[in-house]
């Protein structure tokens, strides 16, 4: 029944020449002669880009073969490599609210504003952040090619691609049966990783089917396994109480012991405080496990008509540990456990009470189906639905229930506290139990897809050609909830923070795209998509584009287009969530007992960085709208000979009415009016008589502008040689010429190196290959005190294709063991995102087809 088959796709690249990332397929006239047929295929580039392949937008083509030559095993590792990852991408972090969470950020401009599609169709937001795609959700067993467009593109896809798009396209060729298994061990301890995949492929004379599964794994990373995790970990927050200076001071010393109550395993006095060692339980990052099954299925109804479905389910859990929780108390006044006679601030570790540990388990299935066909000559039409749903369950352990504990601190039984501040480790498994919670959180992300797209060819004819039309209608609701459980809800929950939302939204969107080829050389393109959304209103996106070849190796091409991103669902709807935050705000501090008045001294100054804790709360705001972009690109591809091409691109991107979290300390400035920008409507900084901060209501806004120009350069080489083998050569450099941030350049400050580069060779002669990769990450701060230079690592592979259909793998990634410079980055030791600390990791694959 089942044989090989040719099926036909058309395709167009949005402004680029045909039309953008959206398969549709054509059927050359049965009465032509063979010769004369033209067959339309989905083009985006190719690996030795060739000048008339070329469209005019800048989009890169991530082969197969490259992404099993990179020595990752999973889609969220290797996107870390890429090179329009400039600013890093956020990945699985022990202890993070986001703890099994792996985005994609291009440009630096947050994955929020990177659209991920998969086989040209977005994919639905991860409902543990609501507002990004967790690539842990794509198996990579299941994928054929990454193409990364790095320019804006809501003219095509709407919402979210204005830092670009990644569309990932799955396998569907495929013929046969393939298996693998691969180890990666690294040279530090913890973070090893296992992967095995089957795929199975099947063709014939009416369809074809695809179906596979995988499994990946990777090992949980504690801190006290990296050379960083020897030193002591220092927190205020072992056991110690606040002095009127505002320093803190071991509890002991109330009675004369600095070592009473510092005595338990993992604390030790620091000076005169109790300090924590929380790097020697806290894990940096998370045990992470995927399993994944895939189908993918074609048949052939008639000459011009077929029908497809695909189905898909992605289970990712996940295990996190985080040092026990931190809490801080008011001790009343002649208590046992306050022998002054006035009530004190406790900063307490609740060692006894356990690690907090944290575990993770998310489902994402997706099912779609639709027919491609032809309604006449030069007509061919593609309709479909789509529907995803991601479920996400968290469960915490071994977090506290403040009102409980302070409760328990201050209540005597039998002479003796109930919870015993000065001999945590005495007190009873009973009392033990009675402060701690189970946290839990229960998260859905539902997207349902319907879609139409008709592409007309030779509307009429130019001196260049004929005039393509693509018009496409589509509709989308999204349903999201992220349900706390309701102590944290209540914000009674020590060590823990956020709160719940729920939200739904219709979307509606309508596009047109027109090419018009004008000459034989210059090829002009337009379109526009109306969006529609049922929460906050419409947008309107649009986009020109022009490509001219003036010689046959020669193409330059240029494009401006608008863009926008809608506030997320969360943004829109979360429920107010409590924090306690340490801010700078001298009124608050000398109403405290901070300052001393005119005379301060350098220890006890309020007006020279002194912090204060205050209450914050953040809030939704409904009255959000989108952010509006606009962007403007222009590159050149120059194929020199045919074994070399070079191609170059330049971006401008703007982005105004950014929607920002105006956080406490924003709000405290301008209410000082040491920032003259107003407090946004809704947010407000509440005092009390004296001055002393109350409450800080901080929230979501528009406002703000963001500016950035991006320089993206590559140069590919192929040789070939019957005695040496086939050589090839690919190097891709991007580089971040400026990060305008209001007014701040931010560009090769911490956290954003000036450019990245990577430079692959490839080496392969008969049944052996080599390759090795440099990869280059460049410096970033020049501050004398938080400077990171560049960083370079080597990968190296070997191949064998063995005489029974098989290949046996093994390489090194980061072959030289470089590690990362310890310059502390949002709350790590490290930038979690741009770099890690694996060291040399050695791995092994075999793959078998039969």
């Amino acid at each position: 029944m089942f044989k090989k088959s040719k099926v036909s796709t058309a395709v167009a690249l949005a402004l680029g020449g045909s039309v953008g990332l959206i398969a549709m397929p054509a059927f050359a006239q049965e009465t032509a002669p063979v010769a004369q047929k033209i067959e339309r295929v989905e083009v985006t580039g190719s690996r030795i880009k060739r000048a008339d392949a070329e469209g005019s937008l800048p989009v890169t083509v991530i082969k197969r073969e490259e992404l099993e030559a990179s020595g990752s095993t999973t889609v969220a590792e290797f996107m870390r490599t890429s090179t329009f990852s400039s600013a890093g991408n956020f990945r699985p972090q022990s202890g993070s609210s986001a703890q099994s969470f792996a985005g994609i950020d291009l440009r630096g401009l947050g994955s929020n504003r990177t659209l991920v599609l998969l086989d040209g169709r977005r994919l639905p937001k991860a409902p543990n952040v609501g507002d990004s795609v967790d690539l842990n959700a794509v198996p990579m067993a299941a994928v054929e090619r990454i193409e990364i467009l790095t320019d804006g593109a809501s003219a095509v896809y709407g919402s979210d691609a204005i830092g670009g798009v990644v569309n990932i396209i799955t396998r569907k060729d495929f013929e046969g049966v393939a298996a693998s298994l691969g180890y990666t061990k690294p040279e530090n301890e913890g973070g090893e990783r296992k992967e095995a995949s089957v795929i199975v492929g099947v063709q014939g004379e009416k369809g074809r089917i695809v179906m596979g599964a995988s499994k990946t794994g990777r090992g949980m990373v504690y801190t006290r396994d990296r050379p960083w995790g020897q030193d002591l970990g220092v927190s205020s927050y072992g056991n110690n109480y606040r002095l009127p200076s505002g320093a803190y001071s071991a509890i002991g010393n109330l009675r004369g012991n600095p070592t009473i109550g510092c005595t338990d395993e993992n604390f030790y006095i620091a000076g005169t405080t109790c300090s924590y060692n929380f790097n020697a339980v806290a894990a940096d990052e998370a045990q992470i496990d995927s399993q994944a099954f895939f189908a993918r299925g074609e048949v052939q109804i008639n000459d011009s008509w077929k029908s497809y479905v695909s189905a898909s389910t992605t289970n990712t859990s996940s295990f996190g540990r985080y040092a026990p929780t931190p809490a801080q108390l008011t001790v009343r006044a002649n208590t046992p456990n306050n022998p002054t006679s006035s009530d004190i601030v406790v900063r307490h570790r609740t060692a006894a009470a356990g690690n907090r540990d944290t575990s993770t388990d998310n489902w994402l299935s997706s099912v779609a189906a639709g027919f491609q066909g032809k309604l006449a000559q030069n007509i061919d039409l593609d309709v479909g639905a789509a529907y995803t749903r991601s479920v996400y369950k968290e469960l915490g352990r071994n977090y506290i229930v403040r009102p409980i504990l302070e409760q328990y601190v201050n209540e005597t039984r039998a002479t003796a506290p109930k919870y015993d501040l000065y001999n945590p480790s005495a007190n009873s498994e009973e009392v033990l139990s009675a402060i701690k919670a189970t946290t839990s959180r229960d998260s859905i992300f539902k997207q349902t897809d319907f879609y139409a797209v008709g592409t007309f060819y030779d509307l009429f004819q130019l001196p260049g050609g004929g005039v393509s039309l693509l018009a496409s209608a589509e509709t989308r609701e999204e349903v999201f909830g992220d349900i706390y459980d309701s102590l944290s809800e209540a914000g009674v929950i020590e060590g823990s923070a956020g709160n719940s939302a729920a939200g739904k939204r219709r979307v509606s969107g309508a596009a047109l795209e027109m090419v018009f080829p004008i000459t034989k050389t210059l090829e002009a393109s337009a379109a526009g998509r109306f969006d529609k959304y049922s929460d906050y209103g419409n947008d309107f996106s649009p986009k020109v584009a022009l490509r001219w070849q003036p010689l046959k190796n020669v193409t330059f091409r240029s494009s401006y287009g608008e863009g926008f991103r809608a506030p997320s669902l969360p943004q829109l709807h979360q429920k107010e969530s409590f924090s306690a935050e340490s801010v700078f705000d001298p009124v608050t501090c000398l109403a405290l007992g901070g300052g001393t008045g005119g005379n301060l001294t350098a220890a006890n100054d309020c007006n020279r960085g002194k912090l204060v804790q205050i209450d914050s709360y953040t809030l939704a705001n409904e009255a959000l709208k989108s952010e509006q972009s606009k962007q403007f690109s222009v590159g050149a591809v120059w194929d020199v000979i045919p074994a070399i091409s070079l191609k170059a691109d330049y971006a401008r991107i703007k982005i105004d009415d950014r929607i920002s979290l105006i956080g406490a300390q924003d709000l405290i400035d301008r209410s000082n009016g040491t920032d003259p920008r107003s407090i946004p409507a809704g947010l407000s900084v509440i005092r009390s008589a004296n001055g002393a901060i109350q409450r800080v209501q901080q929230g979501y806004a528009n406002e703000g502008t963001l500016k950035g120009e991006y320089l993206d350069v590559s140069a590919t080489g192929r040789w070939r040689n019957a005695a040496w083998g086939n050589f090839d050569h690919e190097l891709r450099y991007s580089n971040t010429l400026s990060y305008d941030d209001d007014g701040n350049e931010l560009r090769g400050t911490l956290g954003l190196p000036r450019y990245k580069a990577v430079l692959s060779n490839n080496w392969k002669r008969g049944a052996f290959g080599l390759t090795y990769n440099i990869n280059v990450t460049g410096k970033n701060a020049d501050d004398e005190d938080f400077s990171v230079g560049t960083y370079v690592t080597h990968d190296i592979q070997g191949t064998w294709s063995t005489p029974w259909g098989g290949k046996l793998i093994a390489g090194f990634v980061n072959v030289g063991g470089k590690m990362p410079e310890l310059v502390a980055y949002d709350g790590r030791n490290f930038n979690f995102y741009l770099y890690d600390g694996y060291g040399r990791q050695a791995y092994v694959r075999l793959e078998q087809k039969f």
